[in-house]
C-alpha cells in the first residue's frame, strides 16, 4: 500500500532552520523527516492532553475517595514496597 503524501511550504526562521539541520543531522535524519516526526509528536501530545482532559471531565472524585477510604481490605505486603 503506498502512502498519500502532501507537501506544504514550511517558513522557518534561519536560527530555527539551522537547529533543526543540526538536530536532524545528529539524529542521522533528513531535515524532512525530523520536522515530520515532531510534528507527529506534538499532534500525540496534544491528543494525550485532551484524553485526560475528557476523562477528568467525567471523574466522580468523591466516589474515588469513598473507595480509596473505605474500611477493609489489606495492607500492602512487603512484595508492594517501594525501595
Amino acid at each position: 500500500m503506498k502512502k498519500q503524501l502532501a507537501t506544504y511550504p514550511l517558513r522557518l526562521p534561519a536560527s530555527l532552520k539551522a537547529a533543526v539541520a543540526e538536530a536532524s543531522r545528529r539524529d542521522g535524519t533528513s531535515i524532512n523527516q525530523f520536522v515530520t516526526t515532531a510534528v507527529a509528536e506534538k499532534l500525540s501530545a496534544m491528543r494525550t492532553a485532551e484524553f485526560f482532559a475528557d476523562r477528568r471531565a467525567d471523574a466522580d472524585f468523591e466516589r474515588a475517595r469513598r473507595i480509596l477510604f473505605r474500611d477493609g481490605g489489606q495492607p500492602p505486603g512487603p512484595e508492594d514496597r517501594l525501595d
